[in-house]
C-alpha cells in the first residue's frame, strides 16, 4: 500500500475528527457525525496496522481515537431508556449466559450445608466447643430471633443491603483468584449450618426456618450467583475458549461487572424483605409464601426474560458500540 497516497486521501477525516472532538459543545447531527468519523479513523487505523505500520501514523491515529472514544462517553448521559435496557435486555442476559455457573454453585452449597446441617445435629459434642452452654440458650431463647427486630427496620434494611452487597461483590472481585470466592461460600454456609443445626436440636426448628426462608431464599441465591460468576470469571483464564486470555479475561470481567450491578438492585428487594417482612406478625406460612413468591420472579426473571434477551443477541457485555476500537487497539 502506498502509504502518502492513503494519508492524503484519508487526512481530511482525521481533521474532522480533530475537529469534533475539540469542540466541548455539539449538536445532535455533529455528535452522530463524531460516532461515523470515529468508526471511520478506527477502520483507518486497522488497515494501517496491517498493510504499512508507520510507528509514527499508528500512535498518532491511536491517540486520536482514545480522545474521540473519551469524548462520546462523556457526552452520554444516563437515561430511563438505559436503565430499562439494562433490567430488560443486559442483566437478564448475563444471568442465563451464566446460568450453569451459579445453579452449580447454589446446588453445591445447598448439599454442602445439609451435610454439615446433619453432621452438626448427630454429634453435639461439636456445639460445645464452639458456644459455652450460657451463650446457646441465649442463642435459642432470644438472640436469633430478637436479631431481626432489635433496630428500625428502615436501618436495618440498610444495613442488610451492605453487608451482602460486600460479600456479593467480593465473590465477585475475588474470583480472578478462584480459591477465595470457595472460602467465603464456605464461611457463610458455615454460619447459617451451625446455628440451624443448634436451633433444630433445641426444638426451635420452626422458628429458624420461619425467619430464614422470607429472606434467605433470594438473598443466598443471590450470594450464589455472585460466587457462581466470580468462579466463571476464574475459568476465563484457565480455559480461554479460543481467544487470548486478556480477551476472555475482560469479557468475563465486564459481564461480572453487569452482575455486581443488577445484584445490587436484587439484594435491596431481598434487604427489604429481611426487615419488613421477616419480623412481621404475619404468619409464619404467609411470611415464607412471600420468600417464596420472590425467589420464583427471580428465576422467571432469569430463565423467561433472560433466555428471551439471549435469544435477541444479548450476552450481558456492554454495547458493541462501546467496544468499536478493539480491532484498531491491537498491538
Amino acid at each position: 500500500m502506498d502509504l502518502d497516497a492513503y494519508v492524503a486521501a484519508h487526512s481530511h477525516s482525521w481533521a474532522r475528527l480533530e475537529q469534533l472532538v475539540r469542540q466541548r459543545r455539539r449538536t445532535g447531527a455533529e455528535a452522530d457525525e463524531l460516532v461515523d468519523r470515529y468508526q471511520q479513523v478506527a477502520t483507518h487505523l486497522s488497515v494501517v496496522r496491517t498493510s504499512a505500520p508507520d510507528a509514527q501514523l499508528v500512535a498518532y491515529l491511536s491517540s486520536l481515537l482514545g480522545r474521540a472514544r473519551i469524548s462520546m462517553l462523556a457526552a452520554r448521559v444516563p437515561s430511563w431508556r438505559g436503565v430499562a435496557h439494562f433490567f430488560s435486555d443486559r442483566f437478564p442476559a448475563a444471568l442465563y449466559r451464566l446460568r450453569w455457573w451459579w445453579l452449580a454453585c447454589l446446588a453445591g452449597n445447598v448439599v454442602v450445608t445439609g451435610v454439615m446441617m446433619a453432621w452438626l445435629a448427630g454429634n453435639p459434642s461439636v456445639e460445645q466447643n464452639l458456644l459455652d452452654p450460657q451463650a446457646v440458650q441465649q442463642l435459642v431463647n432470644s438472640d436469633f430471633e430478637t436479631y431481626y427486630s432489635e433496630n428500625a427496620a428502615g436501618a436495618f434494611a440498610a444495613h442488610v443491603w451492605l453487608n451482602n452487597t460486600w460479600v456479593s461483590a467480593l465473590c465477585i472481585a475475588l474470583g480472578i483468584l478462584g480459591l477465595p470466592v470457595i472460602w467465603l461460600l464456605f464461611q457463610n454456609i458455615a454460619n447459617l449450618a451451625i446455628v440451624g443445626s443448634i436451633m433444630m436440636r433445641h426444638d426451635r426448628g420452626e422458628v429458624f426456618w420461619g425467619l430464614i426462608l422470607p429472606h434467605g431464599l433470594l438473598e443466598l441465591t443471590c450470594v450464589f450467583v455472585a460466587g457462581g460468576v466470580g468462579l466463571r470469571l476464574f475459568w476465563s483464564w484457565v480455559e480461554p475458549r479460543g481467544v487470548t486470555r486478556a480477551t476472555a479475561i475482560a469479557r468475563e470481567g465486564r459481564t461480572a461487572v453487569t452482575v455486581a450491578l443488577g445484584l445490587g438492585v436484587v439484594l435491596a428487594i431481598s434487604g427489604a424483605i429481611e426487615a419488613f417482612v421477616t419480623p412481621s406478625p404475619l404468619p409464619t406460612w404467609a411470611r415464607i409464601a412471600i420468600g417464596i413468591l420472590a425467589e420464583l420472579t427471580f428465576l422467571a426473571y432469569v430463565f423467561v426474560i433472560g433466555r428471551a434477551a439471549v435469544a435477541r443477541g444479548g450476552t450481558g457485555d456492554i454495547g458493541a458500540e462501546l467496544l468499536e476500537d478493539r480491532v484498531s487497539t491491537q498491538a
